[in-house]
């Protein structure tokens, strides 16, 4: 959605001074890139935030901050115009400065014009790596190769104007915050760049300090009896526990949780804005699935000292931030998942203030009867609407405030979980739309096709988001969703997305992991220590094309000479002999799988 100038003219007139100071309170919007031989300067070209620019140096990284708009370097070598500066990392040598190349507009949010970063670079601020010694070259080109992997990055949004960090009762609550910059008002939780603005914040170089989240963020825009009404969808992914699918399970011992994620659905109609809030995290116990070859590697439970003060962590927290908390298991009650549920449900027996359901989406869903969820809301409909929504009226200064969250979560809380979080989601705003007289009590917006239609693309999008930031592909059973019933074609999309998940998972995602980990700040660089990438044993080397090699030789050999071995006895011996070292090597690589597969390097896994 494209967001018309007058729009944006509008919003950056509200909100562009401090009404107290006069000060700004926004971020440059636009950039110029200026190249030096020996530093990049970043100037800002917005005339509303005027003679504001910083200089890197090449050799070393060194920031600084310009007064005026100085021009005492000569003429540039190249210039380029650049959206936002997402921050700076150190390394072993030098620094590395990451912008924003190109944006796409997302939409608009409270007034304020929300972006997509499309692409996005570093600046190599390394010179003096050619001095350095051999090793050191060696390791500073595999982070490299890291931050390579940031630059792909998907769904990450951001304002120049707006926190999108905050929650539409946490903004309201927080008004008196307004004319102070926006990381400063961001929630840290949901910052994805966080540790990169570090030395920006450090230089006071407020203007071109953007809080980016990763997530999800869509409107739709509908005419419902002649009225128009605006749903927005937001979600914000958690850092604390920033990770992928197979390397990021369960919680930490201070209780953040994988995948972790607050959704917001927001609605806006005449003077009202009103918004109902969901979250989804991992299994908050200390768990693995360690990627081994097999398509569904065995999940370990961790028997550690610390499992019940973690989720009492975990709870507590939640409950100080959102309030009353229901928590909804989707977990299967069999195997594996069986296993963890039954551990989940032990553990949540010593929360008396936590209610805590278990639904085995598998069963009760079972052949995409995505009706059978109402067997679940009906065991928490009363406590939803205990909990309610924001609300808040154009004519008074005093909103409604939803006193509480659903928590679910499946094994990824991907695919099941966002089937529920939709479903939960419609009736949230049924009960929304009826407090603002838009619907009679006995009305429902199913009954709307146009807004009906919309709203299940809003929420398949939104899994898809999610799906795509933590496992690398879309979500299964998107088609839940969109239409209510699983289709052949979504089938076909799910095994291929399915697919896609393993060879990501198995070959992949180590590599993803350790950016994910360079850049969330869990892995510090030390430069007077040990190399992280000196591995022994299998983990030196990728031995799994080799392997594949004498497999498929050995059986194809083994089929090309069984074929002849009736004939001559030296071909039934060649059979054995190629048939026994296709199994031998087979035999090999289920052993050591997890050897043959792409792990992380720089961080343990709790």
């Amino acid at each position: 959605m494209e967001i018309g100038d007058e729009e944006e003219q509008e919003c950056r007139q509200t909100l562009l001074r401090d009404e107290h100071t006069g000060e700004f309170k926004r971020c440059s919007r636009e950039m110029r890139l200026e190249e030096f031989g020996d530093k990049f300067v970043v100037r800002s070209i917005d005339p509303d935030v005027p003679d504001a620019a910083f200089s890197i140096d090449r050799s070393d990284g060194l920031l600084q901050r310009l007064e005026g708009n100085s021009t005492d370097f000569g003429a540039p070598l190249n210039t380029s115009i650049i959206y936002g500066v997402v921050g700076t990392i150190r390394l072993l040598v030098g620094a590395y400065v990451l912008v924003i190349t190109s944006r796409e507009a997302a939409g608009s949010h409270l007034g304020v014009p929300i972006y997509l970063i499309k692409s996005m670079k570093f600046l190599l601020c390394n010179g003096s790596l050619k001095h350095s010694a051999s090793q050191l070259k060696r390791d500073e080109a595999y982070f490299i190769t890291l931050l390579r992997t940031v630059e792909s990055t998907p769904g990450l949004y951001y304002s120049y104007d707006g926190d999108l960090t905050l929650n539409v009762q946490r903004t309201c609550r927080s008004a008196k915050r307004q004319g102070i910059p926006l990381w400063k008002q961001a929630d840290p939780r949901f910052v994805w760049n966080r540790i990169l603005l570090e030395e920006l914040i450090e230089c006071k170089l407020d203007v071109f300090s953007i809080p980016i989240i990763q997530g999800s963020f869509h409107s739709i825009e509908v005419t419902m009896k002649d009225l128009p009404i605006k749903i927005t969808l937001i979600s914000r992914r958690c850092t604390w526990r920033l990770g992928t699918r197979m390397w990021r399970r369960g919680a930490n011992l201070e209780g953040d949780t994988a995948n972790f994620v607050e959704t917001e659905q927001v609605l806006e109609f005449g003077g009202f804005t009103s918004s109902f809030m969901m979250v989804r995290g991992s299994v908050p116990l200390i768990w693995e699935q360690i990627v081994d070859l097999s398509y569904k590697p065995r999940l370990n439970i961790i028997s550690h000292p610390e499992t019940t003060r973690v989720v009492e962590c975990h709870f507590n927290d939640l409950a100080q931030r959102y309030g009353e908390i229901i928590a909804v298991d989707l977990t299967d009650k069999d195997g594996d998942e069986g296993q963890l549920s039954k551990a989940f449900e032990v553990e949540m027996e010593k929360l008396p203030n936590v209610r805590y359901v278990s639904f085995d989406f598998h069963h009760f869903c079972a052949n995409g009867n995505f009706d059978n969820l109402e067997l679940l809301y009906e065991q928490i409909s009363q406590a939803i609407e205990k909990q309610g929504f924001f609300l808040l009226s154009s004519d008074s200064e005093t909103p409604v405030e939803q006193k509480g969250a659903v928590r679910v979560n499946c094994i990824d809380c991907l695919d099941r979980t966002n089937v529920t979080q939709s479903y939960i989601g419609r009736k949230s705003l049924n009960m929304q739309l009826q407090k603002m007289g838009v619907l009679s009590s006995d009305e429902c917006i199913s009954t709307y096709d146009d807004l009906y239609e919309k709203f299940r693309i809003l929420w398949a999008t939104n899994g898809d988001e999610i799906s795509l930031e933590y496992s690398g592909t879309h979500a299964l059973k998107g088609d839940l969703v969109r239409y209510g019933r699983q289709t052949v074609f979504g089938l076909l999309k799910d095994g291929m997305s399915a697919l896609s998940r393993y060879y990501l998972n198995n070959f992949q995602d180590g590599l993803r992991q350790d950016a994910l980990d360079l850049i969330s700040g869990r892995y510090s660089v030390n430069r007077n220590g040990p190399s992280p990438f000196q591995l022994n044993g299998f983990e030196s080397l990728s031995y799994l094309p080799v392997a594949s090699v004498f497999i498929v030789g050995g059986l194809s050999l083994t089929t090309s000479t069984f074929n002849q071995a009736g004939r001559r006895m030296h071909h039934f011996a060649s059979t054995v002999l190629w048939a026994g070292l296709a199994a031998g090597v087979l035999a090999i690589v289920k052993a050591n799988g997890r050897q043959f597969c792409s792990r992380p390097r720089l961080c343990r896994l709790f």
